[in-house]
């Protein structure tokens, strides 16, 4: 079943690419969410249409939790679930930048089994089935495996770099770089592209599900801040933060880290 839910997640992502490619970002019509939730386009919610229809079509007994969709508390009552952030990186896309993402998973009892990462403009394609390794365009993937940290490339946002996160204040001096997508965050650390990537923030699980499994099958490690597998599917469906590496620099990276969770509101 995984790897039948593999191939439907990379056709209906494809598609979602072929009807995101359709808009003009900068063009599309844009609002914002309430409470801050961000930005949001009409590409986002016609993607959004598409692979709910199409998705749930093909696996009615599936539950559903995608950014664009009111959620309600049918899905925690199904075995398997589709967790879904239509595009990721909304206002990359609205600055008519190319690193904006499909991010499609299914989830199992908490564990993500099958997923895709979609840069339609990039013509990139991440992919990944449980136990049958991890991909980009059909090529097998392998993360670094860095060791010292000070000479690491880690993907995070400023705010990361902060004192209070770090064990006495004691920010190490690795490379900081950005991407406006994180699940392409995720994504480039299983490739290979970079060393790590964090964020310490309260993550919603359609940022992260499908980036989760692809590190696993690509060989690196991947848990929440306080170095907690990653579990779906949860009544608030966020997790605490994500860090990622291979597994030399992973465990120099969370123990570097203050242990306690930061005061900091949910991205």
């Amino acid at each position: 079943m995984r790897e039948a839910d593999l191939i439907l997640l990379t056709e209906a992502a494809r598609a979602a690419g072929e009807i995101a490619c359709s808009f003009t970002g900068p063009d599309a019509r844009r609002w914002d969410k309430p409470g801050g939730a961000g930005p949001v386009t009409e590409a986002d919610l016609a993607v959004n249409d598409m692979l709910e229809q199409r998705l749930r079509a093909a696996r009615p007994d599936y539950g559903w939790l995608s950014e664009e969709s009111e959620d309600n508390a049918e899905r925690l009552a199904r075995d398997r679930v589709f967790i879904i952030d239509p595009i990721d990186g909304t206002r990359a896309f609205t600055e008519g930048a190319r690193t904006w993402a499909h991010a499609l998973a299914v989830a199992e009892h908490g564990v993500v089994t099958a997923a895709v990462v979609y840069l339609p403009m990039c013509d990139l394609l991440y992919s990944a089935a449980r136990g049958r390794g991890a991909r980009l365009n059909g090529a097998a993937i392998a993360p670094r495996d860095t060791q010292d940290l000070d000479q690491a490339e880690i993907l995070a946002t400023r705010p990361n770099m902060a004192a209070q996160h770090w064990r006495a204040g004691a920010v190490p001096g690795f490379r900081r770089a950005y991407r406006p997508s994180l699940a392409y965050r995720m994504a480039l650390v299983a490739q290979g592209r970079y060393d790590g990537m964090m964020t310490l923030r309260p993550s919603w699980e359609w940022d992260v599900a499908a980036g989760d499994l692809i590190l696993h099958e690509a060989g690196a490690i991947c848990t929440d801040r306080r170095g907690a597998r990653l579990r779906f599917n949860n009544p608030r469906p966020q997790v605490n933060g994500v860090i990622a590496a291979g597994r030399p620099l992973y465990d120099r990276l969370s123990a570097a880290l203050e242990p306690r969770d930061p005061d900091i509101a949910p991205t």
